[in-house]
C-alpha cells in the first residue's frame, strides 16, 4: 500500500510540474517551432529574414545595409532566452497551415515586447490595431528598426513577389533585398 501511494504521489508531482521542457527553435522574429509545432505571431509582422528560400531583406542604418530580420530574430532570442513559452492559440490557422498565437514569457507578450521596442510591427490587417499603442511608443523614441530606413515586411514581399514576375521591376526593390 505504502508504495503505491509513493507511486501515486511521484506521479502527481511529475505531472504537476510545469518545468516540462520544451524544444524551441527561433525561425523569424515571428515565427517560432515548439516541440515541432511551428507558431506564428498573430497580429504582428517583422522583416523577413529568408524569403523565398533566397531572398534577405535589407533595412538602411546611416547608409550602411542591415539585415534586419536578423535584428528582430535575435531580439526575439534574446528575450527568450532559456525561458518557458506558453502560447494562447487561436482556433485557426494561416494560410500556410502555421498555428496562430500570442506566446509569452514570465507573463509578458512576445508580441508586445517586440513591437514596443521596435523590432516587430503592428501588422493592423490582422491585428485590428491590437498593437497600436506600442507601436506608437517605438516610433515616437526611435526605438530598433525606426532608427532605419525601411520598408514594412508586407510591402516587402509585394516587391519581391512582384519581381519574381516581372524582373523589370527590380529598380522598385534592388536596394531592399539580397539574394542568399
Amino acid at each position: 500500500m505504502k508504495t503505491k501511494n509513493l507511486f501515486l504521489v511521484i506521479l502527481f508531482i511529475f505531472f504537476s510540474n510545469n518545468t516540462f521542457s520544451q524544444d524551441i527553435k527561433i525561425l523569424d522574429g515571428d515565427t517560432i517551432k515548439i516541440n515541432g509545432e511551428t507558431i506564428r505571431f498573430s497580429g504582428i509582422d517583422t522583416p523577413e529574414t529568408i524569403y523565398y528560400q533566397k531572398y534577405k531583406q535589407l533595412c538602411y542604418l546611416n547608409k550602411q545595409k542591415v539585415y534586419c530580420g536578423e535584428l528582430s530574430k535575435n531580439k526575439l532570442i534574446e528575450k527568450i532566452s532559456n525561458n518557458k513559452i506558453n502560447c494562447i492559440r487561436e482556433k485557426n490557422k494561416d494560410m500556410w497551415g502555421r498555428t496562430l498565437a500570442e506566446c509569452f514569457v514570465n507573463n509578458e507578450s512576445l508580441s508586445r515586447f517586440l513591437v514596443k521596442t521596435g523590432y516587430a510591427f503592428d501588422f493592423k490587417k490582422y491585428s485590428k490595431k491590437k498593437y497600436n499603442s506600442e507601436e506608437l511608443y517605438a516610433k515616437e523614441n526611435n526605438l530598433g528598426l525606426w532608427t532605419m530606413k525601411f520598408l514594412y515586411p508586407w510591402e516587402w514581399r509585394a516587391k519581391i513577389r512582384e519581381y519574381r514576375k516581372n524582373k523589370n521591376t527590380l529598380k522598385d526593390i534592388e536596394m531592399w533585398f539580397e539574394i542568399n
